[in-house]
């Protein structure tokens, strides 16, 4: 899948992500970076607002694993099981989220029980940057759900 292609998915499938202007920097099978402006995102400290934040990281993690799932050929429902996030800077521009698999080695095996019994857990780490520093740190885990 192309970034633009994902962007337009999700314009259109989460109606949130148009409104936060989020874009698709790069895909690729280890990481996957969005990104969003300030000026949709502001809070009345003329930073990130921390709901923002959550979103973006949350949805770069939902969003590397639907593009790998999707690589796969493996139709699912990916939902969001559990999640953490630290938020270790204020943000006062545009920001990105970079996800990665927790533990990559893992991957082989999760896709072989998604295949097996129709579900797999997935662990992602999304890290926030703002101007090259890293902002916070985002721990999700994921279920996907054969459909």
């Amino acid at each position: 899948m192309k970034p633009s292609e994902l962007e337009v998915y999700l314009h259109t499938h989460i109606p949130l992500t148009r409104a936060m202007q989020v874009s698709v920097l790069s895909i690729e099978p280890a990481q996957l970076i969005l990104q969003a402006p300030l000026a949709p995102n502001i809070n009345p400290h003329h930073t990130v607002f921390g709901g923002s934040v959550a979103t973006l990281a949350t949805l770069a993690a939902w969003c590397l694993l639907h593009t790998r799932l999707e690589a796969e050929g493996l139709a699912n429902s990916l939902v969001v099981r559990r999640s953490t996030l630290d938020y270790d800077k204020p943000i006062a521009g545009d920001f990105q989220a970079i996800a990665s698999l927790e533990t990559p080695e893992q991957w082989e095996q999760a896709v072989k029980m998604f295949q097996q019994r129709g579900k797999a857990k997935l662990a992602v780490l999304s890290v926030l940057e703002y101007q090259q520093q890293i902002t916070g740190r985002f721990r999700g885990e994921f279920v996907a759900l054969k459909a």
